[in-house]
């Protein structure tokens, strides 16, 4: 009996899943990758000073490293990666289900969701900012943005390693989950009439996922529907556009000192 297409296509995704891996650079990635006994290593290239460099790191690791001529560090990496000469290459991390992350998982009842963010470096802003604010996970479409790549570790500075990623299939229905599991949903939209400040002071103590869209579009028709309330950043002046990283962390701070 011949499977149904959808039965294809979700054992094709998971054999790609099962294969893919992802190249870490850089000294302080690497060195938080190697701390990490979630994160499943294999293989390890580094220059002789980056070896000497990573210390006490590279004992924990539990994986040989290739040591190379820095002149001949041949990983597949961009070119012009700023890479110190250590380069990682592992498993994506594993995180479990949006209900255990969001629902029970460690750090305050507050969850960074993003729509269609595909710009790697916004991304790794956006997750320095939630581990430092105490976020329980940042939640992205598994299509439409950015994944766990090298470029987004260096920019996450460390916090790719602990503050939970997850990319789901629809995002809309992962709100629909959070808000079932109590959270009241905020988007960030220019033109909202309420403030974020305000509407937060209305919320109290009940958990909270600050909804953000990509530089340019913004959230999408279906993404402000799903959300409870669509609410601004103040501003002065004519330029009234954050940064999608730093319009995360402006909210995450006024989410955590409510």
């Amino acid at each position: 009996m011949k499977k149904p297409d959808w039965v294809i296509d979700k054992e094709r995704g998971k054999r790609a899943a099962a294969a893919e891996t992802v190249w870490l650079f850089g000294l302080h990635a690497v060195r938080d990758a190697l701390l990490n006994p979630a994160r499943v290593k294999l293989r390890l290239v580094l220059t002789k000073n980056a070896a000497d460099r990573l210390g006490d790191a590279l004992a924990q690791g539990g994986i040989e490293p290739e040591i190379v001529d820095p002149r001949r560090f041949d990983v597949p990496i961009d070119e012009g990666s700023v890479h110190q000469g250590a380069a990682l290459e592992a498993k994506p991390l594993q995180w479990g289900s949006l209900e255990d992350v969001c629902l029970g998982g460690r750090g305050a009842p507050l969850v960074v969701l993003l729509d269609r963010v595909t710009d790697p470096h916004n991304v790794g802003a956006v997750l320095r900012s939630a581990e430092v604010f105490g976020a329980r996970a940042v939640v992205a479409p598994l299509r439409h943005s950015a994944p766990e790549t090298g470029a987004l570790a260096k920019t996450a500075s460390g916090a790719l390693e602990r503050q939970p990623y997850l990319r789901v299939t629809n995002l809309a229905e992962a709100m629909e989950t959070l808000q079932g599991m109590g959270f009241v949903l905020l988007g960030l939209d220019g033109e909202a009439e309420v403030e974020l400040s305000t509407a937060l002071a209305e919320i109290g103590t009940r958990p909270v996922g600050l909804v953000l869209g990509a530089e340019g579009p913004g959230l999408r028709d279906k993404t402000k529907a799903t959300c409870d309330r669509l609410v601004k950043i103040p501003y002065s002046g004519a330029f009234g556009s954050l940064n999608v990283s730093n319009a995360a962390a402006v909210a995450l701070y006024a989410a955590t000192t409510r």
